[in-house]
């Protein structure tokens, strides 16, 4: 009996398939701490309370998801797709939602010290009372988000687009990073911004602050304040 003999080329394309068979199977695994769903369709699902602590998310779509209460922490979201998505009182302390598209996504009450949202777009997005101790946000798109009672404390905005952001009613001490932020009618009535750090004049001049707004030493306090309704 002759022995089957199996092209090369055949033996190196099984080889080559295989691990995409095999990734593509854990799409279909439940919510759980350490979880692969890298590029993964998870659009318009209910995952409220999972607990997908650790999990691999790079690329993930949740457009449309309930992660309200989930545990992200420190999930790595890279990419990660959650137009519309609700994470709203979840626990994502150092988790990484860097390069994320996330317009008008709910973060209300989340827990997102030390997270990493660098490059992300997040126009319209609700952090309101959203603990972001240590954050970044650097060179992210914050049009018209909303931070109200948010804890800034250390959250860094550099190079950030904050146009039309809501910074009014938050907390923090200690410094928080504005360098080369564009804050084109940034609301900022009320903030004690006395120990901000890379605050340019030009840059307070577009903002939208009032008499109770504290600007750093050496600023002074723009002619168009306080600024008509939005």
């Amino acid at each position: 009996m002759k022995a089957l003999v199996v092209p090369a080329a055949a033996i190196g394309l099984v080889a080559f398939a295989a691990p995409s068979m095999a990734h593509a199977a854990s799409c279909k695994d439940s919510a759980s701490p350490g979880a692969d769903w890298t590029d993964c369709n998870k659009k318009a699902l209910m995952l409220g309370g999972s607990d997908l602590q650790g999990a691999n998310l790079v690329n993930t779509d949740f457009t449309l998801t309930d992660l309200r209460g989930a545990n992200l922490t420190e999930a790595n979201l890279e990419k990660a797709t959650l137009v519309r998505s609700s994470i709203a009182g979840a626990t994502a302390n150092g988790a990484n939602f860097s390069k994320i598209e996330a317009y008008r996504c709910n973060f209300a009450g989340v827990s997102a010290e030390k997270a990493s949202f660098v490059n992300s777009e997040l126009q319209r997005a609700n952090f309101s009372g959203a603990r972001l101790t240590g954050a970044s946000f650097e060179k992210a798109e914050l049009g018209r988000a909303n931070f109200d009672k948010a804890e800034l404390t250390g959250t860094r905005f550099t190079h950030a687009n904050l146009s039309r952001a809501d910074l009014t009613s938050t907390s923090f001490s200690g410094p928080i990073d504005f360098q080369g932020a564009f804050m084109f009618l940034t609301r900022i009535e009320g903030v004690d911004l006395s120990e901000a750090t890379g605050l340019e004049q030009e840059q307070v001049d577009m903002t939208c602050g009032d008499s109770s707004t504290k600007l750093p030493a050496g600023m002074s306090t723009p002619a168009g304040w306080p600024c008509a309704s939005d």
